[in-house]
């Protein structure tokens, strides 16, 4: 017995050393703040939230498209349609609670905490009416509030989002599935290397283009702010849930649906889901695309965003401001 309690404390020691060899450390608040908050970015602390990094970029009078990233990513995502769109549209994107400068917030990573986040931060910028558009989870946070409250929204935008009952069955996300894992998810979210994150990003994309040095870089040191692996595990931790047929029926906002056909997270059928249970919807698909059509097609996914907003603007009573 001894001996066996003698082997186990040696294998314990091991364990312990290796993850400390092994352990990604937190990076700098500051030194972030100083590489991705620098102008036009900005800060807005929400009442009873979290304190929010954004990006405020067209002009003023222009009409308002809210932007809102996906699953641990940031606002530098939208940067390809804010350099194609700035001229004629007003957009304002931010970090979302557990993401990028944004970082940790109290208040938990539920759906609902999310969807008030993204109604005080339009109240903090004195939004009235305004275009949601939202990635992934931030599809499924523009979506949710749609349903909360759509009287805020002249429309909705959809990219490759989430909520649609309908999973992905096998391949997926590496990074995604590992932090998921019981046990092993806590530690691997501690040994964060960046090969790893660099793998889950080319397998998230079709065009390998989009995976450039400094998108790996800015991938890899934000999720290690102060905070957001703590974030990012509570939020994987919480149970999959999807909206019912009947809550999307219910959604009266014009919406385009926006979706790469080789998306290797949501598969494209989901895009199929929502064209045919949101009654006011039009669908776009993108040939040879994966989940982020705004970085892999941007000249082709900004062109069909400006023909949908030109049609809400001929539509009778629908004002984006």
């Amino acid at each position: 017995m001894r001996r066996l309690l003698r082997i186990l404390a040696i294998l314990a020691a091991v364990l312990v050393i290796a993850f400390l060899l092994l352990r990604v450390p937190d990076t700098e608040a500051a030194e972030m703040g100083a590489k991705y908050g620098g102008p036009p970015s900005q800060f807005v602390t929400l009442p009873g939230g979290p304190r929010v990094h954004y990006r405020d970029e067209g002009p003023r009078d222009a009409p308002v498209i809210v932007l809102l990233h996906g699953s641990n990513a940031d606002l530098h995502t939208w940067q390809p349609w804010v350099d194609r769109l700035q001229d004629r549209y007003r957009l304002i994107r931010f970090d979302q609670r557990g993401h990028g400068l944004t970082g940790a917030a109290e208040g938990g990573y539920h759906a609902d905490a999310f969807a008030r986040d993204i109604r005080a931060f339009a109240d903090a910028l004195k939004l009235d009416r305004f275009v949601l558009a939202g990635n992934s989870m931030g599809g499924a946070n523009a979506l949710r509030v749609a349903m909360l409250h759509p009287e805020r929204l002249t429309g909705l935008v959809l990219v490759d989002a989430g909520g649609a009952p309908i999973k992905r069955e096998g391949g997926g996300n590496l990074a995604f599935t590992v932090l998921r894992m019981p046990v092993i998810g806590p530690l691997a979210s501690q040994m964060m290397h960046r090969s790893l994150v660099e793998r889950s990003l080319r397998q998230s994309v079709s065009n390998q283009a989009v995976v450039t040095p400094e998108a790996v870089d800015r991938y890899w040191e934000l999720a290690r702010l102060p905070g957001n692996r703590a974030a990012t595990r509570e939020r994987f931790a919480l149970p999959w849930t999807s909206f019912t047929a009947d809550q999307v029926r219910a959604v009266k906002v014009p919406t385009l649906i926006m979706w790469g056909q080789e998306d290797a997270l949501i598969p494209y059928a989901a895009a199929g889901w929502f064209r045919d249970h949101l009654p006011d919807a039009r669908l776009v698909s993108y040939p040879g695309i994966g989940h982020l059509p705004m970085e892999e097609a941007p000249d082709a996914s900004a062109q069909d965003l400006v023909r949908f907003l030109t049609d809400l603007a001929a539509r009778p009573g629908l004002g984006t401001q």
